[in-house]
């Protein structure tokens, strides 16, 4: 399987996008001016206990207080406890964990009013983003996570990754973490370990360490809430989970992020440093490699798959339902309506796989295949399923076929669903209902180059259109493409963009800035 990452950086937001054999699988956007919660360590405090639901609302500076319950204290929660409180009474020496005695663990069984009280200061890290009306979710026992392992204070186990089988792997590689791992600090070997050399392991270990040491102090300096660990931005962390050896190409297409992207992949895979591209085209990134096509046909209410058959995909505030539906196929009678609901059902299945991943679906989703009656089909469906899901980095389980022909999933949820919508408004009467005529529109067009070439002096710019404009521009001999040049100058470009609308337009100075002519002052 050849696997791609294209990076679209814009001002507004970074759209990170993986491709498998070109098929866009997931789609991640995050805007530039929001840091990536979670992983994030804050120092916080107990803004309100709930005895009916053993939790705790933390205030750690969200419009929302974020939510800890009492089995996300952790085990070893009054070693945690205890370190914070020996750093904030002596703020000239550090406590170090290696020397520190650990407290006995916490009842599994306990009630979180004997843990905590209103007021009281706490060390959290946020496991899930804040989702919908909800505030992030937290959970006190800290960790930081590398490619290979992950680093847990205040714990001295070493826990190696169920996907590795080899007893004798197992073996090596819990012996090797023994021998190099500071006192108090338990590891987990992440799958990706398996069959790496003892300088890998141990050099990623000591960077782990080396966040832990950096970072904690800021707890005796700065004012609460504050944030004490900032998680690694969200490309490289997206690299971090997904990065392997079939990865051919990273595409990106600016700058800053090339070279961040470029240093982290030569620590983690020197060999494979090469891969990092940096984009350069006239193009947008997206169209170019096809993702903004597929984004406008998977994101919507209706997805079709195979020979017009279709999903339907609806969201609830409990839950996600999908519904397969043949459509118009002509093989009914040839296979028989048994093995064509087959048939039909696992290409559904290969989509919904997909979709899950690419919209990050989480929670409770229903899916309603078509019915079928053979208990052979049924199985095969199911094991289909857990085949495609199997490399599916969320936390999932697939329940068999109920007799309505329903299959019940449920899927780790995170971050916030990502919805992208395909609908677009009309930028040239923004939704009124009337426009001008549109066979004026390149003269509008014209007129707006001469504006920016006469009276802005601005000579080198380009002009993003619809593909379908920059086809009619282009077309005949002269073209109005060549007729504008000649008669404005030969600094600017046409480029399809398949982002926008039909009668949509930009223009960009070339530093790619934007430059803002509003569309709806005719200008002169």
């Amino acid at each position: 399987m050849n696997s791609e990452l294209v990076v679209d950086v814009q001002p507004q937001e970074i759209s990170i996008a993986v491709l498998e054999d070109k098929k866009l699988v997931e789609l991640q956007k995050e805007a530039r001016d929001v840091s990536y919660a979670v992983g994030n360590i804050y120092a916080g405090r107990v803004k309100k206990l709930m005895p009916g639901l053993n939790a705790a609302f933390i205030d750690i500076g969200y419009k929302k207080d974020a939510f800890l319950h009492y089995l996300d204290l952790g085990p070893q929660f009054k070693s945690v406890d205890k370190f914070y409180k020996q750093a904030l009474n002596d703020k000239k020496k550090f406590p170090l964990v290696s020397k520190m005695t650990l407290e006995k663990d916490i009842d599994k069984d306990g009630s979180i009013s004997d843990i905590l009280k209103v007021g009281q200061e706490i060390l959290v890290q946020v496991a899930k983003e804040p989702i919908s009306t909800k505030g992030p979710r937290l959970t006190s026992e800290l960790s930081f996570a590398g490619r290979f392992l992950v680093l847990i204070p205040f714990n001295d186990k070493v826990s190696i990754s169920q996907k590795i089988k080899s007893k004798e792997e197992r073996a090596r590689l819990r012996q090797l973490i023994q021998s190099i791992k500071p006192k108090n600090f338990g590891v987990i070997v992440r799958t990706v370990a398996e069959g790496k050399k003892v300088i890998e392991l141990d050099n990623e270990l000591k960077t782990l360490v080396k966040r832990w040491e950096e970072n904690l102090p800021k707890i005796q300096k700065e004012k609460l809430p504050t944030l004490i660990y900032e998680e690694t931005g969200r490309i490289v962390g997206l690299l971090r989970d997904v990065f392997n050896s079939s990865f051919q190409d990273i595409h990106v297409n600016d700058k800053e992020i090339f070279s961040q992207i470029k240093d982290y992949i030569s620590i983690i895979a020197p060999d494979k440093k090469d891969i990092v591209k940096l984009y350069t085209g006239d193009l947008p990134i997206f169209d170019s490699f096809a993702v903004t096509k597929q984004m406008k046909a998977l994101f919507g209410k209706t997805v079709t798959f195979r020979n017009g058959a279709y999903l339907i995909i609806e969201h609830t505030e409990a839950l996600h339902v999908i519904d397969v539906n043949s459509g118009n196929r002509s093989k009914v009678l040839e296979a028989g309506q048994e093995n064509n609901a087959f048939e039909v059902n696992s290409a559904a299945a290969e989509e919904i796989s997909r979709q899950l991943r690419l919209r990050d679906l989480g929670g409770i989703i229903v899916i309603d295949f078509i019915d079928m009656s053979e208990g052979e089909h049924r199985s095969k469906l199911i094991s289909r399923m857990q085949e495609l899901m199997a490399n599916d980095r969320a936390k999932h389980n697939i329940l068999p076929l109920s007799k309505f022909g329903l299959m019940q999933i449920t899927r780790q949820r995170v971050r916030p669903e990502m919805v992208v919508d395909t609908t677009e408004t009309c930028p040239t009467c923004f939704g009124k209902g009337e426009i001008k005529p549109s066979i004026l529109f390149t003269d509008s067009l014209r007129s707006k180059i001469s504006y920016l070439v006469n009276k802005l002096e601005v000579k080198k710019f380009t002009l993003h259109v619809h593909p379908y404009i920059a086809a009619y521009i282009e077309k005949g001999f002269p073209s109005l493409k060549w007729q504008w040049k000649w008669r404005y100058g030969f600094g600017f470009k046409i480029i399809p963009d398949q982002s926008l609308a039909f009668l949509e337009y930009h223009f960009y100075d070339k530093d790619r800035e934007e430059i803002d002519l509003k569309q709806d002052i005719e200008l002169k």
